[in-house]
Formats: C-alpha cells, sequence, structure tokens
C-alpha cells in the first residue's frame, strides 16, 4: 500500500512538473483591487484565489481550454487558451460586477472611494454589488437601496420615495443621465396613502451618487439632495442575458455589442411585478400595493474615436385593481387606477482632445393617470408633458485649472382634475376639488472654476447657476462655492456653500388653488466635514450641516385644528401659498469599508433637527419629516466564491403625526399645537444570502433573503378620516407594516 501511495504522488508531481502551467491575478473591474474567493477552472482542474487574488493551474496536457473565473456578485468571465508542453501563461482576469458594463481590463483608481465624479462633501456612492444587495429580493428597487444610507430617512415597507436631513421627496432630484426626472416611480396618483416602486430598472445602472447637501450647481430646480443615476452601457465584447424571477417580480436583460466591429452597445430590459398577489395572502391594506410592468433600453454607438451618440427609453406601466376588496364601498374610495411614465433621451458626447468634453441632451417625457370608484367614476385624471434640451462643456485649462458650464431649456405642459362625489346623491355632477391646465418654460445655465493649489492638497471651486421662468417671470441668482483640504494623506478637511432654489410645479401655478405669483422655493447649505482615512479601505467621516429653507409651497387652511378653544374646519380649496420656511440642523457619523473581499460596508449614527414655521398660521413645529435619531447599518462577507452574505439594519425614531392632533388613550383630539404626536421608532433588520452554481457557459444564483427577521410591529401613517365637529374627536389611520417575511429569487445569466 505504501509504495502504490508513493508511486501515485511520483505521477503527480512529474505531471506537475512537466505538464503545461496556467498561473495569474484577479482582479476586480471597478477599480484593481485584486480578488480573493474566485474560483478559476480550466481542464476540469479548479482553484481558488488568494488574498492577493493569484492562482495558480499545473499539470495540463497541450491542448485548447475553456476557462472561466467566478464568484459570487460578478459576472461569469470565459476565455480560450492554447497549451503546449511545459507551456507556462500569465493571466490578469478583469472580473465585473455583475449590474455594470463588462470590462476587459480593469480601472485603477488612486483611491478606493473616488468616484470619479467632482468633490462633493456629501457624496455618497452605491456601487453595483451593493445595489443589488441592499434593493431587497422582495423588490430588487434601486431607490430602496438608497434608503440604506447614513441621512436618508424612510419608515415606510411599502415605499420608494425617502427624506433627506428633514426635507421631503418632493425635494430631492432624481437625474438620470443629466436629465431631471418628473415623477420616475410606479405609482397611483392623489392618494392620500399608496406605495412606490422606483421606474427605473436596477440591472441598468452602473451607479448612483447620493448628494444630500450643496451639491453641485449643474443640478437645477431641486433645494434639499441629488440622487445622480449613471445608466449603463450594454456589453461590447459579446451577447449575454440574465433571466430573474423571486416571489414579487421577474424580469430579463439582453444586451451585446452593435456591428461587427463593436464600435457601439445595445441593452434592454424588461420586468414585471406580481407584489399585489403576495400582499392579499399578507392582509396588507390593497390601496398600498399594485401591479407594475416596466422595459429600458439603451443603445450607444461611435461615430468617430472622438463622436459618440447614445439613445435610450423607458417605459412604464402601474395600475391598481381593488375589485375583489369588499371594503371599497365608499363613493370617493379609490377603486381602479392606473399611472404610466415614458421618457426617451438622447445625447451626443464630443471630446476632440484630452482636455475638451463636450456634451449635448434632448429628452422627453410623458405621465398619464387616471382613477375611479366603483362606479366607474373618474376620481381624478391627469396628462403631464416635457421637452428637455441642453448642453454643457468641461475643459481642463491647465493640470491644477478645470472649468464647466452649461445650458439647459425645459418646455412643460401639465392638465388635470381632482374631484369628489356626493355620497348621499350619487349620480350628481362631482365637485371639482381642483383644476389646472398650463404650460410654461423654464431656462437656466451654471458656470464654475475648480482650482488645486498647494501641491494637490487644496481643491476649490466656485460657481453659480442662472434660473428663469416665462410665466411668473421669476428669476434666480444661485451661488456655490466648495473646498477641500488634505491636512495629510490621510485627513481631509471639506466645507461647502450654496443656495438652490425650485420652481412651483406647473399644476400648483395654473390651479384654482394657486396663482401665477408663486415663488421659487429658496435654500442655503452649509456643510462641514472632517474625514479620517484608516487603512486603504476604510474610513471615518463626520459631517456637519445646516439648511435654511423659506417660501416653501403649502396650504396652511388645509388641516382642521383648534383655534381659541374653538374647532377651525379646514377650506373646501385651501390655497396653495409661500407660507412655510424650516431651518434643518444635524451631525452624521459614518464608518466605512469598502472592499471587494471580506466584509464591506457601513454603520452610521445621524442626529438632526428640523423646524418649520407657517407665516399663515403663526405656529412653530417639528416638520413632517423630522427625524431626530437613525442608526443605519450595512455588512456584506463573500465566504466563499459561491456564497454571499449581507445584512442590513435601519433603527430610527418616528416621524411626527401631520396634523393638530393630541391623544387621550386610544382616542385621538383636535388640538392648536401641530405635529407634537409621533409613530413608534422603525426597526427593521434584513439578512440575505446569495448562492451560485457556475458551468462554463452558465450561471445561477439563488437570492435567499428574510425581510424584518424580528418581527418588529413598524406602523406608518396612513390618513386622517375626519373629526367630530362638536367634541373635537379625530379620526387617524395607521398601517401595518410587512412583518417577519421570508423571500427568495433565482438568477440565470449567460
Amino acid at each position: 500500500m505504501p509504495s502504490r501511495i508513493i508511486g501515485a504522488w511520483i505521477v503527480a508531481l512529474s505531471m506537475a512538473c512537466y505538464g503545461a502551467t496556467v498561473r495569474g491575478k484577479v482582479v476586480d473591474a471597478l477599480g484593481g483591487e485584486p480578488l480573493g474567493q474566485v474560483e478559476v477552472a480550466l481542464g476540469g482542474k479548479r482553484a481558488v484565489t488568494d488574498t492577493t487574488g493569484r492562482f495558480e493551474i499545473a499539470g495540463l496536457d497541450t491542448g485548447d481550454y475553456d476557462l472561466s473565473a467566478t464568484t459570487v456578485g460578478y459576472r461569469l468571465e470565459k476565455r480560450t487558451l492554447h497549451l503546449d508542453a511545459e507551456d507556462v501563461q500569465q493571466l490578469e482576469i478583469a472580473l465585473t460586477p455583475s449590474t455594470i458594463q463588462r470590462r476587459d481590463s480593469a480601472e485603477v483608481r488612486a483611491q478606493v472611494f473616488d468616484t470619479g465624479t467632482e468633490a462633493s462633501p456629501t457624496a455618497l456612492t452605491l456601487a453595483a454589488n451593493d445595489l443589488k444587495n441592499l434593493g431587497s429580493v422582495l423588490t430588487d428597487d434601486p431607490l430602496r437601496a438608497v434608503q440604506g444610507l447614513p441621512g436618508v430617512s424612510s419608515n415606510d415597507d411599502f415605499e420608494a420615495r425617502f427624506e433627506v436631513r428633514g426635507a421631503d421627496f418632493s425635494h430631492v432630484g432624481i437625474y438620470l443621465d443629466g436629465i431631471l426626472l418628473h415623477t420616475p416611480l410606479h405609482t397611483i396618483q392623489n392618494q392620500d396613502a399608496g406605495g412606490s416602486a422606483s421606474a427605473i430598472n436596477g440591472d441598468m445602472i452602473s451607479e448612483l451618487n447620493l448628494f444630500e447637501g450643496a451639491f453641485p450647481s449643474r443640478f437645477p430646480d431641486r433645494t434639499a439632495a441629488v440622487l445622480d443615476v449613471a445608466s449603463r452601457e450594454g456589453s461590447r465584447t459579446g451577447p449575454s442575458f440574465r433571466a430573474s424571477i423571486g416571489m414579487s417580480y421577474s424580469g430579463i436583460v439582453v444586451e451585446g455589442p452593435l456591428g461587427k466591429a463593436k464600435k457601439g452597445s445595445w441593452i434592454a430590459s424588461y420586468r414585471k411585478s406580481y407584489l399585489q398577489y403576495l400582499a392579499s395572502r399578507l392582509g396588507i391594506n390593497g390601496s398600498l400595493v399594485f401591479g407594475l410592468e416596466d422595459g429600458q433600453a439603451r443603445a450607444s454607438y461611435d461615430l468617430t474615436p472622438h463622436n459618440n451618440v447614445a439613445v435610450s427609453v423607458l417605459e412604464s406601466y402601474t395600475s391598481l385593481d381593488r375589485s375583489s376588496d369588499p371594503t371599497v364601498v365608499g363613493i370617493n374610495a379609490l377603486f381602479k387606477g392606473a399611472f404610466h411614465f415614458t421618457f426617451t433621451n438622447a445625447s451626443w458626447r464630443y471630446t476632440p482632445n484630452a482636455k475638451l468634453l463636450v456634451t449635448a441632451r434632448g429628452a422627453w417625457m410623458r405621465e398619464k393617470h387616471d382613477d375611479f370608484n366603483n362606479a366607474s367614476q373618474r376620481l381624478d385624471s391627469g396628462h403631464y408633458g416635457e421637452w428637455v434640451g441642453g448642453s454643457d462643456l468641461k475643459y481642463q485649462w491647465t493640470d491644477h485649472s478645470a472649468f464647466a458650464a452649461g445650458i439647459s431649456t425645459r418646455e412643460t405642459r401639465d392638465t388635470g382634475y381632482l374631484s369628489s362625489f356626493n355620497q348621499l346623491a350619487p349620480n350628481a355632477p362631482p365637485l371639482a376639488l381642483e383644476r389646472h391646465d398650463g404650460k410654461l418654460n423654464r431656462a437656466g445655465g451654471f458656470a464654475e472654476q475648480a482650482w488645486t493649489a498647494w501641491r494637490g492638497r487644496l481643491h476649490m471651486n466656485a460657481g453659480g447657476r442662472w434660473d428663469h421662468q416665462t410665466y411668473s417671470g421669476a428669476t434666480v441668482w444661485s451661488p456655490q462655492s466648495a473646498m477641500t483640504l488634505n491636512a495629510t494623506n490621510k485627513t481631509f478637511l471639506q466645507v461647502s456653500w450654496g443656495q438652490y432654489s425650485q420652481f412651483p410645479e406647473v399644476g400648483a401655478m395654473f390651479s384654482n388653488l394657486g396663482s401665477r405669483y408663486l415663488l421659487p422655493a429658496r435654500s442655503t447649505h452649509l456643510v462641514v466635514a472632517l474625514e479620517q482615512a484608516l487603512g486603504s479601505h476604510t474610513r471615518l467621516r463626520v459631517e456637519s450641516y445646516q439648511r435654511n429653507d423659506r417660501d416653501l409651497l403649502a396650504q396652511p387652511n388645509a388641516d382642521a385644528r383648534i383655534v381659541n378653544a374653538k374647532i377651525v374646519s379646514p377650506l373646501v380649496f385651501p390655497p396653495y401659498l409661500n407660507s412655510a420656511r424650516s431651518l434643518s440642523r444635524g451631525v452624521e457619523f459614518f464608518l466605512e469599508r469598502r472592499s471587494a473581499n471580506r466584509i464591506g460596508g457601513w454603520v452610521s449614527y445621524a442626529f438632526g433637527k428640523t423646524r418649520a414655521t407657517d407665516g399663515v398660521l403663526g405656529v412653530a413645529y417639528p416638520s413632517d419629516w423630522d427625524q431626530r435619531h437613525s442608526f443605519n447599518g450595512f455588512a456584506t462577507l463573500r465566504l466563499r466564491p459561491t456564497v454571499n452574505l449581507s445584512l442590513k439594519s435601519v433603527i430610527a425614531s418616528g416621524f411626527p403625526i401631520p396634523g393638530f392632533f393630541r391623544q387621550s388613550g386610544s382616542t385621538y383630539l383636535l388640538t392648536n399645537v401641530r405635529n407634537q404626536l409621533r409613530l413608534p421608532a422603525y426597526e427593521r433588520t434584513d439578512f440575505r444570502v446569495n448562492k451560485t452554481w457556475t458551468k462554463v457557459h452558465w450561471k445561477t444564483t439563488l437570492f435567499g433573503e428574510v425581510v424584518n427577521i424580528t418581527n418588529r410591529g413598524n406602523k406608518t401613517f396612513d390618513s386622517f378620516d375626519g373629526f367630530n365637529a362638536q367634541t373635537g374627536v379625530a379620526r387617524v389611520t395607521l398601517d401595518k407594516m410587512f412583518p417577519i417575511l421570508p423571500a427568495v429569487g433565482l438568477v440565470f445569466e449567460r
């Protein structure tokens, strides 16, 4: 027996010594970081990369081989090799995250936290893998991934919308490839309680950048924060597809090169949700859950080495049908509804040399919605359309000086109405609560200059923007400036200040409740941040902020309340007024480790306070989105080449219950103080496992998730349902959020 063992070792050693050998290194295509825990297969043999990304497979016979390299969260990389006797081949393999454009080589970055965008004290980035792990197996929504970032608030499991530092979602701009989107959501319009989901497919996104305050001047018409979304290009190396199916959705993504020369690429996706069927089994409020389907496509082509053109389209449709719900009996209750969103965008990029980049864009978007009661009577309807055009340039004067400028114009049209029926006379003509029909133009531009001094340790930029609206004639100038000081190689001080504006919606200015004299909302931001690098992959960041908002649009007479011990009923037609202003202050602590190996993620704590005042009512109160304390945590671990674990946790103090309410036991009563009651604290922890199986030409990934593993009974404000004019007793409805809920999904890619 010992002689047989010794003989086998001799044969194996001779094959290793005299056979061919393939060795190399596997790296992340987005940054060049060496990747450990990658399985490399060749000729029936397998190797797993070490912590430096290196591997070796020896003792191979002469011949042709198919090599594959894979790990969970990354695309399957395939190569064809020819090996001669005693041949030794050195390879560098760049693996691309699953949801971005395939790359053949690595993009090496000097700093792991460098996002490739202009410096901003408040820029937070979600890369492709984090975007998927945070998006939840249940919904796979990129906006829900953003909810896991520090400083972001959302205590509603049904909503993709979120709040930033005490400001609501209507003041957060979502820009897709440089274009401000109006309502990029799956949702049902004009409903007090409802859910939402992103109309942008996460598989079509290469990167998200969230600017929580003091954002660059190139972003117009928003006052609180900016979410900059970059679409990904299709693969130029070869065709591929990705099909997914889960408990509540299914979808497919296909992509490939354009032309034999592969000077361009195309990518297209389609997905459909059936969350409403799952929700009906869970007893969730039927008005919160809807069906959705959308399609998205993009094509890009290099006309010349210096000219690139791209065209993209997004088509989304949302529907709600509560026919099977016996509780929908009120004549003003939503029974059926639909929302349709369309967006197209064309761009041209010109780079005549390494110093100049010129970009031109043209886009069109449209929204249509209709809602009906159980008698097939229309409760509300609307149509929104917008044309957008613009151009910008970037010019690098010297290695230490750069200039950027741009102009844009927007033509918007909005028409619609909201009706109310008389329960006692259902066939009587409806009362038009709100009606609008109008068209206007907005134009704007920006310019900014950046400098680098003190041997690259001091970075400064200054500039501003100009915006004008034709209907009201309002013109706004908004200066901005920022500075970053590298006190040491690992310590950074950043200060940013800026002013911002947001014009009223067309529907408000042309409404019977508004006027052409409504002013644009104005905001002033100040952000100071101190960041300390803790090694090459970890940073600790402390950031303080102050935001002053004025001329905010409100309807101060829309709430029932107590004034001088008497009950005051809301107006039937409460006008829109620039009556509100607010002050937000806070501090955030953020510890992040960004690495493709071992553990990555972050923990953060934020303390904030947003105080609002209304000049018409003469009251001061915590804003509707005032969240004092919030803890966000996210961790991801690639345990083995085929297994990845992630954990997401949110613990946050409750938002105010909006309105003039106090509570006596379980009874709500009207009072003279706004927002004095708060929802219970929100707590939710989700655990996720990704498991892959790989063959030579395809890969399958199983996603398993447990939502709300602690089974916390979270609640959110649903609606104010009226009051007793004699006693002041108010009817307030709170909705329950998701209970503990397992979810699974399967992805097949080739």
